[in-house]
């Protein structure tokens, strides 16, 4: 049991039989009144944030949600299939709880599969992917000066915005979180 006055920066809890995750928290004491915890919480199943206030005292069960490396394998329809690399367990998981870094995920590369009580509720990809890039515009000489971008399409379909020298066929390095490229792989 954790109370309310040991609330820290991503630490997940159980409220009313659900997994809140604390983004920011506050103790707040008062010169009149009681002392109280103004936090920041994040639903991890959902995704929905709300803010909320607490008694110092208040306690919670701590929830233990579980990451594992687990590889892509492939997508079948609406289901994409995941392997644990210890067991070769196959585990298929739905397209809607995959989040939009995952256009940038290739077959064969290591993701981690989040869940509560073994129930899936979410898969992240890797922070950095090096990726091909399968079609863009030439780039035009004397274009440099400024920090021009333009469109390429790679080779897992998505699509980022990169600079004027990068040609078609080559590495490139992404960052999947904000979907921006970084660099030359």
């Amino acid at each position: 049991m954790i109370t309310a006055g040991d609330f820290r920066n991503g630490l997940t809890f159980d409220m009313d039989g659900q997994v809140m995750q604390v983004i920011e928290f506050q103790h707040v004491k008062p010169g009149k009144g009681a002392a109280f915890v103004r936090t920041k919480l994040k639903n991890v199943i959902s995704g929905a944030v709300t803010e909320t206030t607490f008694n110092p005292t208040a306690k919670f069960q701590e929830a233990y949600v579980e990451r594992k490396d687990m590889e892509y394998l492939y997508e079948d329809g609406d289901l994409y299939y995941f392997m644990d690399p210890e067991t070769y367990e196959q585990m298929p998981i739905s397209g809607s709880i995959m989040n939009d870094s995952f256009k940038f995920v290739k077959e064969n590369m290591i993701c981690k599969v989040l869940s509560y009580k073994g129930n899936v509720f979410g898969v992240e990809a890797p922070n950095f992917v090096e990726l091909k890039v399968e079609k863009t515009d030439p780039g035009f000489k004397g274009n440099t000066a400024t920090n021009t971008l333009k469109p390429a399409t790679l080779e897992t379909g998505a699509e980022v915005k990169v600079p004027l020298f990068i040609e078609e066929g080559e590495m490139i390095k992404i960052d999947t979180r904000t979907g921006e490229y970084l660099s030359r792989a």
